[in-house]
């Protein structure tokens, strides 16, 4: 059953449009250069159909957050995405002044400008309902200027901040290509996904693991969890496992004790379902080793999970019928260390399975590979994906549905 707005039930000919985007990419710390211009051509499918049908496009995006090193403008971001456009996308470096103004009304059908960030804006990363937002000076200045509002960034429709929720309530709105395929991928694994159906989760932070976990599996979401890195290692120690210092003083900083005893309980009541790795690789005088969890405790980090769990894991996946990674099995900035992420991918691009991987370090991770083609789908989103994953809200997605309940 319908439940927003896509650009297809829209006539953008000679209309102007508020494209909301996400391009906050990674930038090199030294020159403050884009690093990786992924995030910016995932938005090219809609910014070129909204050109294409004749639209002025005004393009609304944020990069960093107010006093981080990586807060900077976007005329970088609007460079580049002339670039891979293959025609000019000209940066306006103000948002609610007379300049802005002038460029919006002096926009040409078929043509795009890029504002400036929005979050140079106090009250663009206040978290408030999308009625209050619509009382803010950038939706009572912009929303007059525009016929649509369309909203294409996924990644960062986990935040009820202005850009992504205010203009919902006064203009008729659309969600992009790139938020209607985010939903419709995520919908193919976690709505009656075709069984089995595999989860693997890993990565170097905790948060809401067990709370995930405990979800897809009571959900009957996940036949079978696969936990690795941070994750696997904190459902080791619930099961009582000594992992050793490194490790503890690891899962210290990121793991509380009720987590743990959750993760216990997880182990008692659904344990069949959750796989962990049975050996796992530390460095010794330089080179990989792989050892069995019953040799720890130990003096050594565990940088991945070890070739016998790989092989395991492998087996498992191979059956699947849908597979979901989100998170690396190891440390992926070593080379040894990222055999065991490498060896999960190539099994899960090797299985018949519908494939689907997402968060920034697993996505560099498959582009490191070469394997990033070879999934059926690729999600960049971080917080939002973690959001989906615990089964919230998006608020960017509930404004999107209230704009099309209005009947606009």
């Amino acid at each position: 059953m319908k439940e927003f707005n896509t650009l297809d039930d829209f006539s953008f000919q000679d209309k102007t449009v508020l494209l909301r985007v996400d391009m906050n990419c990674p930038l090199a710390k030294d020159t403050l250069e884009i690093e990786d211009d992924n995030r910016i051509r995932q938005i090219m499918p809609t910014l070129k159909e909204l050109m294409d049908k004749g639209a002025k496009v005004v393009v609304l995006a944020h990069q960093g957050r107010p006093g981080d090193w990586d807060f900077i403008p976007l005329e970088a971001h609007a460079k580049v995405l002339s670039t891979v456009m293959g025609q000019e996308i000209r940066y306006v470096d103000d948002i609610l002044g007379q300049t802005a103004i002038s460029a919006i009304k002096s926009l040409q059908p078929g043509k795009a400008i890029v504002l400036k960030n929005v979050r140079e804006l106090p009250y663009e990363q206040q978290s408030k309902p999308m009625e209050e937002h619509a009382q803010s000076e950038l939706v009572k200045v912009l929303a007059p200027l525009a016929d649509y509002y369309v909203c294409d960034a996924f990644a960062a429709s986990h935040r009820a901040h202005c850009s992504l929720v205010g203009f919902e309530a006064v203009l008729p709105s659309a969600a992009g290509r790139l938020m209607e395929k985010e939903l419709n991928a995520l919908k193919n694994v976690f709505e009656s996904p075709p069984k089995p159906s595999i989860f693997v989760l890993g990565g170097a932070k905790f948060g809401d693991s067990v709370k995930v976990v405990d979800r897809i599996i009571s959900k009957k979401i996940a036949s079978m969890v696969i936990l690795v890195g941070l994750t696997g290692n904190a459902f080791l120690k619930a099961r009582g496992v000594k992992l050793g210092k490194p490790n503890e003083d690891a899962l210290a900083k990121e793991v509380t004790p009720e987590a743990l005893a959750e993760a216990k309980r997880l182990l008692e009541e659904k344990g069949d379902k959750i796989l962990l790795p049975y050996d796992v690789a530390i460095e010794m005088e330089g080179k990989r080793k792989d050892i069995l969890i019953g040799e720890f405790p130990m003096d050594h980090a565990i940088l991945d999970i070890g070739k016998g769990s790989m092989y395991r894991f492998a087996k498992v996946l191979a059956g699947a019928k849908t597979i979901f990674m989100s998170g690396p099995a190891g440390m992926i900035e070593k080379k040894h260390f990222a055999l065991g992420t490498k060896e999960l991918m190539v099994a899960m691009t090797k299985s018949k399975a519908y494939t689907v991987i997402g968060g920034g370090h697993t996505v560099g991770a498959a582009e490191g590979f070469a394997l990033v083609d070879s999934f059926s789908y690729v999600s960049t989103a971080g917080g939002a994906l973690e959001t989906y994953l615990l089964g919230k809200p998006l608020p960017a997605l509930e404004a999107l549905k209230a704009a099309f309940k209005r009947g606009s």
